[in-house]
C-alpha cells in the first residue's frame, strides 16, 4: 500500500484541512452558502510580497527587512493555481482578479495569465480576468499582460500629491510612474481601468478633490475612480475608527465641486456604490466597507499565495486546499471539498461589527491584508 503524504501547511494563519464528503457535491454552478449568497469571485493571491510599504496594508515597521516572507516552495504552482481556478469555475466562479502582494512581483505572471484565460464557465463563457496592482511595473508590463489574455487593471493610488503618495507608500516611489503605468494600461485596451483610492481622514482625505478632477479631466473621463473607507483588516495597521471618512461625505466633498447623480449596480453583488458625474464627464464609486456593510450580497472567496482558502477578508482561519492539490485527490474530490466549505460558509464579519455582534477580542489572528489581497 502507497503512503499518502500531506504536505503541512505553513502556520501563519490557522488553516484546516478540508473534508472530503462521502456523496459527490456536484458542480452545477448553482452552489450556495447558508445565507444563499451563490460563489462567483475568486481573488487569488499570487505573492505575499510588495515593493510598497502602505501603512495600512504592509506597515515598514512589521514587514522590514528582517520580515520572513513565504519561501518559493510554498507557493502554489500556476499549474496548480489553474486547477483550482477550473474546479471554481465549474462551481459558478464568473470572475477571477488576480492580487498579491503586488501580482506584477511574481516572476512569469503571464504565463499564469494565458493559463486563466482559457478556462470557461459551464456554460462556455470566458472567465472575467483581471488584476489588481500598485501600478510600480504597469507600464512595463501592460502589453504583455494584454498580450496574455488579461482583459483589465484595478491600480491603487491614494493620492495625486508626490510628497503625500511617497510618504504613504513608504518606499519613496513617484506618483508619475503610477500614472505612466496607468496610461500604459489604457492604451493596450485593459480597461475599463479603476482606480482605487483608500481614503484616511487627516492622511489624504484633501486629496479627494483632486483626485476625482484628474481623473474627470484625463483619458476622456475613461477611469473610474474609487474611492475605498480604510479597513480593519488584519492586526498590523494600527486602524482606528476615528481615521474612517464615511463614503458618504466623499460623495458630499465631491458633489460640492462636481455635481453628481447615483446610477445602478451593474451586477448583484457588486462591492461599489456606482455615482455619474452631471455633465456625463465620467463615473465613480464607493465601496463602504465600514459605514454601510455589504456583506448580504457577498459572492466572493479568496485563496491566498500557498493555497489556504479564506470566505471572508476579515477571516481569522482558511482551509488548506494545498493539501489536497499535492495529494492524489482527484478533481471530483477537491471540488466536492470546496463545495462543502462554501455551503458551510456564514460568515458576515462587517455586518456583525456593525451592529457590534462581531467577536473582536477572541485573540484569533485575522489575516492580512498583503497575504490574500483586498
Amino acid at each position: 500500500m502507497t503512503e499518502r503524504v500531506i504536505p503541512i501547511a505553513d502556520q501563519r494563519y490557522a488553516a484546516a484541512l478540508p473534508h472530503i464528503p462521502t456523496l459527490p457535491i456536484a458542480s452545477t454552478g448553482l452552489l450556495a452558502d447558508t445565507l444563499g449568497r451563490p460563489l462567483r469571485d475568486l481573488r487569488i493571491s499570487v505573492t505575499d510580497r510588495c515593493n510598497f510599504r502602505c501603512g495600512y496594508c504592509m506597515p515598514k515597521e512589521v514587514f522590514d527587512k528582517n520580515y520572513q516572507f513565504l519561501p518559493q516552495g510554498s507557493l502554489l504552482s500556476f499549474e496548480e493555481i489553474t486547477r483550482t481556478a477550473r474546479l471554481f469555475a465549474a462551481h459558478g466562479v464568473q470572475k477571477i482578479r488576480l492580487t498579491g502582494g503586488e501580482p506584477l512581483l511574481r516572476k512569469n505572471i503571464e504565463v499564469l495569465i494565458a493559463m486563466l484565460s482559457e478556462l470557461a464557465t459551464p456554460d462556455g463563457e470566458p472567465l472575467d480576468l483581471t488584476l489588481t496592482t500598485n501600478g510600480s511595473l504597469l507600464a512595463k508590463k501592460a502589453q504583455a499582460l494584454k498580450d496574455a489574455g488579461l482583459q483589465r487593471v484595478t491600480v491603487s493610488l491614494d493620492a495625486l500629491d508626490d510628497g503625500i503618495f511617497r510618504r504613504m507608500n513608504d518606499a519613496d516611489f513617484p506618483v508619475a510612474d503610477v500614472l505612466a503605468g496607468i496610461e500604459a494600461a489604457e492604451r493596450v485596451g485593459l480597461g475599463p481601468i479603476k482606480v482605487n483610492m483608500v481614503v484616511q481622514r487627516g492622511t489624504n482625505d484633501h486629496q479627494i478633490v483632486p483626485m476625482a478632477q484628474h481623473f474627470r479631466e484625463h483619458l476622456g473621463g475613461k477611469i473610474i475612480l474609487r474611492f475605498i473607507e480604510y479597513m480593519d483588516v488584519g492586526e498590523t495597521n494600527g486602524w482606528r475608527m476615528d481615521q474612517v471618512l464615511p463614503s458618504a461625505q466623499v460623495i458630499a466633498r465631491i458633489h460640492d465641486a462636481f455635481p453628481v447623480r447615483a446610477i445602478d449596480a451593474n451586477y448583484t453583488g457588486e462591492t461599489a456604490e456606482r455615482w455619474r458625474y452631471a455633465d456625463g464627464r465620467g463615473e465613480l464609486g464607493v465601496i463602504s466597507s465600514v459605514t454601510q456593510a455589504f456583506c448580504h450580497d457577498c459572492n466572493r472567496a479568496r485563496l491566498s499565495t500557498e493555497g489556504k482558502l479564506f470566505l471572508c477578508l476579515f477571516a481569522t482561519q482558511g482551509h488548506d486546499l494545498r493539501s489536497l492539490l499535492r495529494s492524489d485527490y482527484s478533481d471530483e474530490q477537491i471540488a466536492s471539498a470546496i463545495g462543502l466549505i462554501w455551503q458551510g460558509r456564514g460568515d458576515r464579519y462587517s455586518e456583525l461589527r456593525a451592529s457590534q455582534q462581531a467577536d473582536t477580542g477572541s485573540g484569533a489572528k485575522r489575516v492580512e491584508m498583503h497575504y490574500i489581497g483586498g
